[in-house]
């Protein structure tokens, strides 16, 4: 039985609609499936191109792995990425301002926090290339299905007008 989610922009009040890919990527699928509700602050890529995603901590009882990856990812494209905390201190990402994921933290104990970057890809020409850590492939665990458009124009939105105050949730839908 094919599994959806419900993927919202929420202060724009814009939502669009995902399959889980259970067949291509089943260990990434199940994770992010059993951990939903997932939110959190969202940010526009910086690197990859048309691309927002939100930071939240490791919730998986077992990693994922690598699975069904890809550099290239195309719009629609639902990717996970985990993170070591150390992977995102860099100045250049600007997670250590006063309301960044990794404010508050121990920061001798950010080496050992995995932090999970949930992102959906809105439009084309996207490569995964960050100046600071090389390729980064992502886990495509999801694919949109209904409401792309309207939903890549507020991710352009959030790029032209800002990401404070937006949150980006994922919920299951029926």
């Amino acid at each position: 039985m094919t599994r959806y989610l419900r993927i919202t922009l929420e202060s724009r009040n814009v939502s669009c609609r995902a399959k889980l890919l259970d067949d291509e990527a089943p260990r990434t699928a199940n994770a992010v499936w059993d951990a939903l509700p997932l939110s959190g602050q969202v940010y526009h890529g910086k690197y990859a191109r048309n691309e927002i995603y939100n930071l939240v901590p490791a919730f998986a009882a077992t990693e994922p792995g690598k699975e069904n990856t890809t550099v290239t990812p195309i719009p629609g494209d639902l990717c996970y990425f985990a993170f070591d905390g150390n992977d995102l201190v860099t100045p250049s990402h600007g997670y250590e301002t006063e309301d960044g994921p990794l404010h508050g933290e121990d920061s001798s104990a950010k080496d050992q926090q995995k932090i999970i970057d949930l992102a959906v890809f809105y439009g084309r020409n996207n490569l995964l290339l960050n100046g600071d850590q090389g390729w980064v492939p992502g886990n495509v665990f999801g694919a949109i299905i209904e409401g792309l458009d309207e939903f890549a124009a507020a991710c352009n939105d959030i790029w032209m007008s800002g990401a404070r105050g937006e949150t980006l949730s994922y919920a299951r839908d029926e």
